[in-house]
């Protein structure tokens, strides 16, 4: 099959082309290189059934001629950026919701009818039921970024509807791994090299959050396109457990073997539209015979791993 991955250069979209390539798929990988990192995809560069197109997905007149003869999308391209929303409102929306009709238009061209989307648990704001289930009450948004990426949910299922799609919606937790580059894990390390003393703590450390290793997050996405077969399918993505902040600290200080001070700030949220509590229900995956391989804790180590081995990511975010 030829597979289209947008974000491709991405910390989630370059581990699922990899693993895509794996298995023997044409993957063709979109991306703008406004946060993917090349270097992401020298193995999938030396695939000769890899092709790299560097093209924005805000360009709707180039994008159908990107996507000739592809048969599934992966739409992984995004803009994840939720504690600073507010200050670039309109980010959100074109990177996460015009950025998704323009994929689905340029699928619609192009005759492809089968998406897979990265959504995120933040769809479910400050949820009334915890775990979370992919049916519970749908609340009012909290933050700019969840609000996009529920539009973008809304314009999938609408085309499902009118064009005759079928889609596999992923909303999932915080994911941490190898190439993470975004998030707390991220935040504190660098915190913590440029001032092992003292780390200051966006809320009081008990916030609840729950997170999944990437390679489970992958496992779990192709697994449900092979075996769930609605018209439009909805998967929550994480782990039977959370974690509070102050517990993800003290395992990237044991892994650093630093002893900082910790400097709390916010009252029990990190900005505006962040949720305190974060527990997704998983049972709808787990039910097609998925289940995760690493814990939290596991996920974080991996994640500080990687960044201490590549401290290149860093100057390359700048």
């Amino acid at each position: 099959m030829n597979l289209i991955v947008t974000g491709c250069a991405g910390f989630i979209g370059s581990t699922l082309v990899d693993r895509l390539l794996t298995e023997g798929h044409q993957v063709t990988g979109l991306d703008n290189f406004s946060t993917g990192q090349i270097r992401f995809l020298e193995g999938a560069l030396e695939r000769p059934n890899f092709r790299l197109v560097e093209i924005d997905l805000l360009d709707h007149d180039a994008l159908p001629l990107a996507f000739v003869g592809g048969d599934v999308v992966f739409h992984l391209a995004a803009n994840a950026d939720v504690r600073f929303g507010t200050e670039h409102p309109r980010k959100d929306l074109e990177q996460n919701t015009i950025a998704t009709y323009n994929v689905l238009e340029a699928m619609r061209t192009n005759g492809i009818k089968k998406i897979a989307f990265s959504s995120t648990g933040s769809v479910y704001g400050e949820a009334e039921v915890v775990p979370t289930p992919e049916d519970g009450p749908f609340p009012i948004q909290t933050s700019l970024y969840g609000a996009s990426k529920a539009a973008g949910e809304g314009l999938i299922a609408a085309y499902c509807e009118g064009f005759g799609f079928q889609s596999w919606i992923f909303r999932f937790v915080s994911i941490l791994g190898e190439r993470y580059t975004h998030g707390h894990v991220y935040d504190f390390y660098q915190k913590l090299k440029a001032d092992p003393s003292r780390l200051p703590v966006l809320g009081n450390g008990k916030q609840r959050k729950s997170y999944l290793y990437v390679q489970d997050c992958v496992d779990a996405i192709l697994l449900a396109m092979e075996k769930a077969t609605d018209k439009v399918n909805i998967f929550n993505l994480g782990v039977d457990g959370y974690c509070e902040v102050n517990d993800s600290i003290g395992w990237i200080c044991e892994e650093l073997g630093v002893k900082p001070k910790l400097e709390y700030s916010g009252g029990d949220r990190g900005w505006v539209g962040d949720n305190p509590f974060i527990f997704l229900e998983t049972n709808r995956i787990q039910s097609l015979g998925w289940k995760p391989k690493l814990g939290i804790r596991e996920g974080v180590i991996k994640s500080v791993k990687y960044l201490r081995e590549n401290e290149w990511v860093f100057e390359a975010r700048k």
